[in-house]
């Protein structure tokens, strides 16, 4: 099966036939530095991270842009707020956002990251073209983008230019030609940060900022542009048409845009909603603490669980299962281990054959990482049969010992594409030997009770373990634990 994607702008699946073959360049809006980071920040460079994973698992040679918008409004009023200059506060958020993406796994897959006051040399370039084209026209030291000279503006939200107009607001005094008409550029004010400009001191717009940092990376026209599903109108839509005004050409091949997520929140009602998670609702979940206290493959797999055009639910239970799901990994991975001291080459084998194949067309379909991630699950099942099937873990037949450990391998391996299980998670600062050989000592003396028939002690034993977040596991070679 030919990967299919699902274009927003055709509202259709089509094959995926990339601009250069062989390469594919792909164009993330990233964040606006200004807040720390939030849950919803982590959606797209998640779901973006497994696209190009898999593209290079296929072989395709990726260059993949998130940009960062460190010249906007609201990084000027916050930065006013604090008192410190708008470089400085867009310097520290970056950090932050930065320092999440590490933990995550994600950082080093990025290959560009521009920053929009570093390329005002090219804002102002294409609106210099998109003026002489007739696209553009300045007033009062102010740049407006035409969208009557664009016949084919509102193409990508699917919005008529008359609609879009009705409900603007009045054109006294902003030198504006027609309500829906947007900035390229903005004369500079009191107080702000401001560049040099043909049409005197200011700064960009937020659309034009992108149109320059893609069209610098990945060209005039390149393969994909991704996003939240509420960009699409307006910053889409209008980086758009300035880009395709300004070269006469196509922009971009494939439009992805992926769901939101949303929050259960409890009404004064008492009744249940979900709503999207943002800072304007003040309903957001800072990234860095839930990094902290759920690691990173819970939130990946959380994000990835759905298909990414579909909204994201987070609540308590959503993240309930997310960790009994994983564990179920998690425990076959130890399993496979303890069973050799020497892995083995992670080989597709007839216990992962089946579902590789299910993964591979999972992702081939849009790529559909839910399906990836059920067939993951199935070849888990099928593992971990096998192992109960052979009783290898009391008979430690070396043929099977590595048949099952090439499976596990090859599982492990292909959760990888997705980006799953490629961090090491961060233990807990506690002297390991200390506690291993307490847990042995504890184990040893729940072993003697239930010999002796004392299931009373034995059970005790468990439950004042599990009321430390401590779970026995029995296994055929013996008792082992982890912490929950």
């Amino acid at each position: 099966m030919s990967l299919r994607v699902y274009n927003t702008l055709t509202r259709e699946k089509e094959p995926f036939v990339p601009v250069t073959p062989g390469h594919v360049g792909i164009y993330l809006c990233g964040p606006t530095v200004y807040k720390p980071p939030h849950m919803g920040h982590l959606v797209g460079p998640v779901i973006f991270d497994a696209i190009k994973r898999y593209l290079v698992h296929r072989g395709y040679k990726v260059t993949w842009v998130v940009n960062v918008t460190d010249v906007d409004d609201k990084i000027i009023d916050e930065a006013g707020k604090r008192g410190i200059t708008f470089e400085a506060l867009a310097r520290e958020q970056t950090a932050l956002y930065l320092g999440v993406l590490a933990d995550l796994g994600i950082k080093d897959q990025i290959d560009v990251m521009p920053y929009a006051s570093q390329h005002m040399g090219e804002i102002i370039g294409i609106i210099e073209t998109l003026i002489a084209k007739g696209h553009a026209y300045a007033a009062d030291g102010n740049v407006w983008f035409d969208t009557a000279t664009d016949a084919d503006y509102g193409k990508l939200s699917n919005r008529k230019l008359e609609d879009q107009e009705a409900g603007l607001r009045d054109l006294a005094g902003t030198g504006k030609k027609h309500p829906a008409d947007f900035a390229l550029w903005k004369s500079v004010k009191p107080g702000e940060p401001s560049w040099t400009s043909p049409w005197g001191h200011g700064r960009p717009g937020w659309h034009i900022e992108c149109s320059a940092m893609s069209i610098k990376y990945l060209g005039e026209t390149f393969d994909i542009h991704g996003g939240g599903d509420d960009l699409k109108f307006p910053h889409h839509e209008n980086e758009l048409a300035q880009s395709e005004c300004c070269t006469g050409k196509q922009f971009v091949k494939y439009w992805l845009h992926n769901g939101l997520t949303r929050i259960k929140t409890k009404a004064a009602s008492g009744e249940w909603k979900a709503e999207k998670m943002s800072k304007s609702l003040g309903n957001t979940l800072d990234a860095r603490d839930l990094i902290d206290a759920q690691g990173p493959d819970v939130i990946r797999y959380l994000l990835l669980s759905t298909h990414y055009r579909s909204p994201i639910e987070f609540n308590e239970e959503v993240l309930a299962n997310v960790k009994k799901a994983i564990s179920v990994f998690t425990r076959l991975f130890e399993r496979a281990q303890r069973l050799t001291a020497a892995p083995a080459e992670p080989a597709s084998t007839d216990l992962t054959a089946p579902y590789e194949e299910k993964f591979h067309a999972s992702m081939d379909d849009d790529f559909n990482t839910a399906g990836a991630i059920a067939s993951l699950h199935e070849c888990a099942g099928a593992i971990n049969a096998e192992i109960e099937k052979t009783g290898v873990e009391k008979s430690k037949d070396p043929a099977v010992i590595t048949r099952v450990s090439q499976a596990t391998l090859r599982l492990k391996a292909l959760a990888g594409v997705l980006g799953l299980f490629t961090v090491e998670p961060k233990k807990p600062a506690v002297d390991d030997s200390l506690a291993e050989g307490l847990m042995q000592l504890i184990i040893r003396l729940r072993a003697e009770a239930r010999q002796k028939k004392d299931f009373a002690t034995a059970d005790a034993i468990r439950d004042g373990l599990a009321g430390l977040n401590i779970a026995l596991i029995d296994r055929p070679d013996g008792t082992g634990w982890e912490k929950k």
